[in-house]
């Protein structure tokens, strides 16, 4: 997903998914509030998007995206229904915009969040998308139209870049320290 030595944002291209078009979307609904709790990542797959889809994790290919609405996330952001989408391949979320909880969550673990006003006009279900990092674009290849992004800061694209917080810090010790070339 990321070259983390080349310094480089990750590739962002796949189709469109599933488009949550709910104002305000909490994403416990992936895989249900009875579920949260569970950690095991084969049995949240097994799970994840059967009210919305029942075929959902056959029809997916890695590196598929997510789109969702204003304010996505909104809510108690629990981990496992993401780290299901994660596991299953989905390859990042393009929202109106994010709950800043879970925008920031998400970010730290290195899973791409792409706010773009107008993204749920500009995308069926299906089609596919290619993220721009140089030009701030999400091109719907499907249709032949781009509409501009908000470029995450900085230092949200060291964590990006590096795969979450954990390989950021870790790659900054070691730097530190000198263990590394």
């Amino acid at each position: 997903m990321l070259d983390a030595k080349k310094g480089t944002l990750p590739k962002l291209e796949g189709r469109a998914a599933w488009k949550f078009e709910d104002e305000d979307y909490d994403i416990d609904q992936i895989i249900g509030v009875k579920n949260i709790r569970i950690q095991d990542l084969d049995e949240l797959c097994s799970i994840a998007m059967k009210s919305y889809d029942p075929h959902f994790q056959s029809s997916i290919r890695v590196g598929d995206l997510l789109v969702g609405g204003e304010n996505f996330g909104f809510g108690h952001p629990h981990s496992p229904p993401m780290k299901a989408m994660r596991h299953m391949g989905i390859g990042g979320v393009i929202a109106e915009s994010f709950a800043p909880t879970y925008y920031r969550g998400e970010t730290a673990m290195g899973f791409p969040q792409i706010t773009c006003p107008g993204i749920l006009s500009a995308v069926e279900r299906w089609d596919v998308l290619r993220v721009v990092w140089s030009s701030s674009k999400v091109i719907n290849v499907t249709q032949g139209t781009e509409i501009p992004f908000e470029m995450p800061t900085k230092t949200e694209q060291n964590l990006l870049i590096h795969g979450g917080h954990m390989n950021y810090l870790y790659e900054a010790v070691s730097n530190a320290a000198g263990l590394k070339d």
